[in-house]
């Protein structure tokens, strides 16, 4: 079966959700993904930073051979040596005391609602059930991280959403006093907006409204799917901010391409997880967590943040160069390996043209060209990128 006929018996057999790319990934190594027909693409997508350590990366492989050998999965209420060590590394390496391990991203957010409703129930009253999200943020697909995210109010046929949630305005403080009553439980909030066009919190904005969660006794959620793990060049994305919220969703980089994600939170809250409260079958299982504990280890490891850091200013400085030289380049903005591109093209068009000259990307929001590369990028994988994104959007004028 050639590759167009893989294309085509593929509309037939899964749900038209995505338009069929014309690249059929078959393997990765480092930074680079080949196809079908052995052609090498720079990926600067990662699964939407989900890849941290690239692809087949050797020691990541051990690991995972070896847990499999050893032990997948018991029930959720066994303590494995797995998931306790990388409950103890979370715990250990930042500002949180609980640590529930799920599946995915929009699975954490549900246990962060979950949680914090029940923690606003039992403390503030049974009346206090509002959440406080904001437009253009993106929580996950599940029917809770659906309801406090902007796009449920464009997709009315999934209707009706979890009620009690109100939208703010990010980076406005002014709006979320507006949006705040005695009945808010929690406001959530992405440290960098991924879906809202990679838009990076002010800090000042960070700063304001952690002091008004303490002074209104609301619980702060930070959802940091994609921009944790070292992604913005801190272990987690709100130590940029100098702040710490009480609850956090981690997910995407935890695993580096295995399914696995994180709902952390601090005592105060965590306690109100009582048993029956919530759980999972898979969740917290001994091969992820495993996994989980090796990615953190690496991210943790002496320099490695260092390296993100010091890739991602020359990823953006390389950008705002071509931004100075091309006029092409509208704005770039964003976090260490996190950044978001706005350009002249159309964005399909561009992402097209990138990839046929050998370079992934993503599109965040309605036209901004999203980067998020491995967190081991080297500097001349950075260059190569930065080739590739000038020529294809100088070709714009021939």
């Amino acid at each position: 079966m050639n590759k167009n006929d893989k294309i085509a018996l593929s509309e037939d057999v899964f749900f038209p959700l995505f338009p069929p790319q014309s690249v059929i990934p078959v393997r990765g190594e480092g930074c680079y993904i080949y196809d079908s027909d052995d052609k090498k693409y720079l990926d600067f997508a990662a699964g939407i930073a989900v890849t941290a350590l690239g692809h087949a990366h050797p020691d990541y492989i051990k690991v995972a051979k070896e847990q499999m050998e050893k032990l997948m999965l018991v029930p959720a209420t066994f303590i494995t040596e797995e998931k306790l060590y990388s409950a103890q590394l979370l715990a250990d390496n930042t500002c949180f005391d609980n640590v529930f391990f799920t599946n995915s991203g929009t699975e954490a957010m549900e246990g962060a609602l979950k949680l914090a409703r029940k923690w606003a129930y039992e403390t503030k009253g049974p009346d206090c059930n509002e959440i406080v999200a904001f437009h253009n943020a993106f929580h996950g697909r599940t029917y809770g991280a659906a309801s406090i995210t902007n796009k449920s109010q464009s997709q009315p046929f999934f209707a009706p959403y979890l009620s009690g949630i109100q939208f703010a305005h990010f980076n406005d403080i002014n709006s979320v006093k507006d949006a705040i009553s005695d009945k808010t439980a929690a406001i959530v909030i992405e440290p960098v907006q991924g879906e809202g066009g990679v838009t990076p919190a002010d800090k000042d904005f960070m700063v304001a409204l952690r002091a008004l969660c303490d002074e209104q006794n609301i619980a702060l959620i930070f959802d940091e799917i994609q921009a944790g793990m070292g992604r913005t060049g801190t272990f987690l994305a709100h130590e940029q901010f100098g702040i710490e919220p009480d609850i956090a969703t981690l997910a995407k980089g935890l695993g580096a391409g295995f399914p696995v994600g994180a709902l952390v939170a601090k005592k105060k809250f965590g306690a109100h997880f009582t048993p029956g409260s919530h759980g999972s079958t898979y969740g917290g299982n001994a091969l992820a967590t495993k996994l989980a504990g090796f990615v953190m280890e690496t991210i943790l490891a002496d320099g490695f943040m260092e390296h993100v850091s010091t890739m991602g200013q020359r990823l953006t400085a390389g950008l705002e160069d071509i931004k100075r030289r091309t006029n092409k380049i509208e704005d770039v903005r964003g976090m260490g390996l996190m950044i978001g591109v706005d350009t002249t093209w159309d964005i399909a068009t561009l992402r097209n043209a990138l990839m046929e000259a050998g370079l992934l990307t993503t599109q965040a929001g309605a036209n901004t060209l999203r980067l998020t590369p491995p967190l081991i990028v080297s500097a001349d994988e950075i260059d190569e990128a930065l080739h590739i994104i000038e020529t294809v959007l100088r070709s714009q004028d021939t």
